[in-house]
């Protein structure tokens, strides 16, 4: 079996997450439709929780501790 290498790996991931990118925007499409206040507060969790992700993310990007 033949090693993949990191590229092509990553655009597999790639093809495959934005597919699922359009899924997640058809379930958002339609929880905003038919109800959106909850939707929105839904939402705002998500975004406050995906901060605190992109913050670590950072953190660990920019960590010279080794």
């Amino acid at each position: 079996m033949n090693k993949r290498n990191d590229i092509s790996i990553i655009d597999e991931i790639q093809a495959i997450r934005s597919k699922n990118n359009v899924n997640w925007m058809d379930i958002l499409r339609i929880a905003f439709h038919h109800a959106p206040d909850e939707t929105r507060k839904v939402f705002k969790k998500i975004s406050n929780e995906d901060s605190q992700i992109i913050k670590l993310s950072n953190e660990l990007a920019n960590n010279n501790s080794d």
